[in-house]
């Protein structure tokens, strides 16, 4: 019985492709025999599917913990709160595994004769590293090297290190970037991210390569091999390693902007929500109070930046405007609701229908990545100008209107107006108080607006931005360090659960995994 549970919740789906039953071309197969496909009819239905559970766990687990929105409830399982059931943690261990499968099975379906294709490879791999990298930083160490192969019969999987996943995806990276050099063609139609554009597959999977190093950066027993590669990336050999130069070669798999609940790209906050149900999180003080105050275009409820600019993040103001409702608020203190997400059919640029919530990973992003190497003196450039590039393309990604030219008189009124400007004599970091790294990670937060679990990774990195400590907090206060395994792991996989729990020094919220250690 056990065996059978995580062969159906783990590794033995050929899943996504056959998992969504929302309009993709499928061919019949006789169920006993062993299906057979193309990596072209693999790709875009694994996207969708990660993109989904990710688009769905960062509404009601990353947004409530870092204070993007609070869920008003009395329940003492409140997320807001530092406190989630451990059945929380089984959804998006039972999305990424699955397809996971899709990501491995595209690899080696594009190695065969018939089907050769370095840059469905280079594709494939990616994709595993992006998802394994979440899987890790999400649980710590998880199974790897033995994963995904359930139609084997390895249906009880070791778990890998943290360490050794991310040496493997580093590396994979790095054949990624090599295969995907080749150009070749694939079938548009497959890639719903790029449209068969290979060589922005390509900047991705470098920039992506900058976000995990970054991330291992400060581990001790690796920084100084961290730092290197980054230097070698951006400063030595940046021919070797394109990287995004705009808003336009984000990686974003953008959605039609219907209702329409039968096409496959419809945003998944319209198949998975109801109206009433999408809008009933409150805005946080803590991220609607400085939009306010710096009357900042996301939230421009005039004609400041264009007709078609207005309120681009579809926030409805409460009954004193756009403020929020502190988080981690005492139980029973009976905050009274503010401002909150439009609907879709409340508002035209409801992100519940927009095409732009698909976010893997944005060109603002890694100008902050690249502020941050730069302010510690890791690469040359400018610190300044990576920070104020990233501030203008997190605006200009939800407001088109909006200019990039950080040199420009809308730019820098903005900028003056916040009294968010770059300060070369701030310190580089401080636990409290303003510091170079609260100002880039400050700015970093909001460019990390609904991209999966990447905000809670941040912080838990480097403590920024600095957030406020409600009364009402439970776990002692402390941000969760990581999801629990599922707990239907512990019985369907218990030698090697245990191994792993004894490898990690425990199974629950407070558990650091590796990168988080000194």
């Amino acid at each position: 019985m056990k065996r059978t549970i995580y062969i159906i919740t783990l590794l033995s789906f050929v899943s996504g492709f056959f998992a969504c039953d929302k309009g993709f071309d499928r061919e019949n197969t006789d169920p006993i025999n062993i299906i057979s496909s193309s990596p072209d009819k693999l790709l875009a239905p694994a996207l969708v599917n990660v993109l989904t559970g990710n688009m769905l766990r960062n509404r009601n687990f990353n947004n409530e913990l870092m204070q993007v929105t609070v869920t008003q409830s009395e329940d003492d399982f409140t997320v807001f709160r530092y406190n989630f059931r451990p059945n929380t943690a089984d959804y998006t261990w039972n999305i990424w595994y699955p397809e996971l499968t899709n990501f491995r099975d595209i690899y080696e379906i594009a190695s065969r004769p018939e089907y050769q294709n370095d840059s469905y490879k280079g594709i494939s791999l990616v994709c595993e590293a992006w998802v394994f990298s979440l899987l890790t930083d999400t649980y710590g160490d998880v199974p790897f090297k033995e994963a995904n192969q359930g139609k084997i019969g390895l249906v009880e999987p070791v778990f890998d290190s943290q360490k050794e996943i991310y040496t493997a995806l580093l590396a994979r990276l790095e054949e990624a970037n090599a295969l995907l050099t080749g150009n070749v063609p694939i079938d548009a139609a497959s890639d719903p991210i790029y449209k068969g554009d290979i060589g922005l597959w390509r900047k991705f999977c470098n920039g992506l390569h900058l976000r995990l190093l970054l991330r291992l950066s400060g581990k001790q027993e690796v920084a100084s091999i961290m730092i290197a590669k980054i230097k070698e990336m951006v400063d030595t050999n940046p021919s070797k390693y394109p990287l995004f130069t705009s808003n336009a070669e984000s990686a974003v798999l953008k959605w039609t902007g219907a209702t329409t609940t039968t096409d496959p790209y419809t945003n998944p906050y319209v198949i998975n929500l109801r109206e009433n149900d999408f809008t009933i999180p409150s805005m946080c003080n803590f991220f609607i109070l400085k939009l306010n105050d710096w009357n900042d275009p996301r939230i421009d409820i005039g004609a400041t930046y264009g007709a078609n600019a207005r309120n681009r993040l579809g926030i409805a103001a409460g009954t004193g405007g756009f403020i929020g409702i502190d988080s981690g608020y005492e139980p029973g203190s009976k905050e009274q609701k503010q401002s909150y997400f439009y609907s879709f059919g409340n508002s035209e640029f409801s992100i519940q229908k927009s095409p732009l919530t698909g976010i893997v990973m944005t060109y603002a992003e890694l100008q902050f990545i690249l502020a941050e190497a730069a302010a510690k003196g890791w690469i040359s450039g400018s610190a300044q100008t990576f920070y104020y590039t990233g501030i203008a393309s997190a605006i200009n990604y939800w407001v088109p209107n909006f200019s990039t030219n950080i040199s420009g008189t809308q730019f820098t009124g903005y900028i003056a107006n916040a009294g968010i400007a770059w300060d070369n004599n701030l310190p580089l970091n401080a636990a409290t108080g303003d510091s170079k790294m609260e100002r880039i990670h400050l700015q970093k937060y909001y460019s990390l607006f609904l991209t999966d679990f990447q905000q809670w990774f941040e912080y838990r990195r480097t403590g920024h931005p600095i957030l406020p400590k409600g009364e009402g907090l439970k776990n002692g206060g402390k941000m969760p360090a990581r999801m629990n395994y599922p707990v239907y792991v512990q019985s369907a996989n218990p030698t090697n659960y245990s191994k792993a729990v004894a490898n990690m020094g425990g199974d629950d919220m407070n558990t650091l995994v590796w990168w988080q250690k000194p």
